[in-house]
């Protein structure tokens, strides 16, 4: 376990002291963020501040995976890889879009369908080689079956393998374009998805780590769990929770800096990863629950508009919608934390009350 307290030390120190750097560099840049006119009117004093935070988030989770490997002379694997490939590779999208805002002076970034390519690309990929490198019990870091706290009956490859391949790639899309823009949409006030993240990738390294201690490689059982690489998975999730630990220092009312799409984007998909790898890809609705309700809040929002005119919620995502209805922000921020916190522990709870009542 000295990996993972090591990998999270690293992240939580560069993630602290890096934002406070990195925010005097984009100050010194005039990078700053933009804030929408129909948004709540008190945002607006929020205009100018230094965005693309999430940049330090991503570089504080893989300095804090690789110096833990380093210091512990211990070998990285394919699940720690791909998950923090695909972090990257979506906050190199997110950076797109928040550079495209900052330099050409305007709030909309990348165009809805350049960015569903760029975040499709990455996708793919991810989902195509986690169907590989089968280990010496062949085990890979994904699997053709859906699950919830380990694999179901549900097998997309019944069809054969071509086919089975396809449809995951499909599935693994749908999971990663979900909880990326479920974090983009809570990120509307300071600290909030941040927060939410540090709890959710908590819950990752809990669980990843019961999976290692109860891993069917070391312990023969119909409880053991079929994960690929639990121990390393247990480093990204601590890493990047102490990444965001670090960030949301400097994140918290009032922020000094934001963490953009680049945050966003790479978060979400790092969630999309884990849940993947760790085979719990429905467990997460629940232990992302604050990320479900918000993305729900706007298809809603959206969907009722287009078919009746009218409006479900003054604004939405839904933290906006509190705003609006007169809740200071720090009293939405810490509600909304608290749901958070009560499904990451409902999350928790299933997964634990899984195991102690076998299958």
């Amino acid at each position: 376990m000295k990996v993972v307290l090591i990998g999270a030390l690293v992240a939580l120190a560069t993630g602290l002291f890096g934002t406070r750097v990195f925010i005097t560099f984009l100050v010194r840049k005039s990078y700053g963020q933009f804030v929408r006119d129909d948004g709540p009117t008190t945002h607006h004093t929020k205009r100018g501040t230094p965005t693309m935070g999430g940049a330090i988030i991503i570089v504080a989770s893989v300095l804090g995976y690789t110096l833990a490997h380093l210091v512990t002379w211990s070998a990285p694997t394919v699940s720690g890889i791909l998950v923090l490939f695909l972090m990257v590779g979506l906050g190199l999208v997110g950076f797109a879009d928040d550079w495209i805002k900052i330099s050409r002076q305007r709030s909309l970034g990348l165009r809805s369908y350049q960015k569903l390519i760029g975040q499709t690309a990455v996708a793919v990929v991810f989902a195509i080689l986690a169907t590989k490198f089968p280990d010496s019990g062949g085990r890979r870091p994904a699997s053709f079956s859906i699950s919830f706290v380990r694999d179901t009956w549900v097998n997309l490859a019944f069809a054969g393998t071509a086919v089975g391949v396809l449809l995951f790639v499909l599935w693994a899309n749908l999971m990663i374009a979900g909880t990326s823009n479920g974090v983009n949409l809570t990120d509307g006030l300071d600290g909030l998805a941040t927060g939410a993240c540090v709890m959710v990738f908590g819950a990752y390294t809990l669980i990843s780590i019961w999976q290692y201690n109860q891993n069917c490689e070391y312990h023969f059982s119909n409880k053991c769990y079929q994960v690929r690489d639990p121990l390393d998975l247990a480093v990204v999730a601590a890493c990047v929770m102490a990444a965001c630990f670090g960030f949301l220092w400097w994140n918290a009312t009032p922020a000094k800096i934001f963490m953009g799409d680049t945050g966003s984007l790479a978060l979400g998909g790092a969630l999309a990863g884990l849940a993947i790898t760790t085979r719990t890809e429905l467990l997460v609705v629940i232990l992302a629950g604050l990320f479900v309700l918000e993305t729900v809040s706007v298809i809603l929002q959206v969907g009722s508009f287009k078919l009746r005119r009218k409006r479900i919620f003054r604004m939405a995502p839904l933290h906006h919608h509190f705003e609006m209805v007169g809740w200071n922000e720090i009293t939405v921020v810490i509600r909304f934390w608290i749901i958070a916190g009560l499904c990451v522990a409902l999350g928790l709870g299933l997964f634990y009350a899984e195991w102690v009542v076998g299958v």
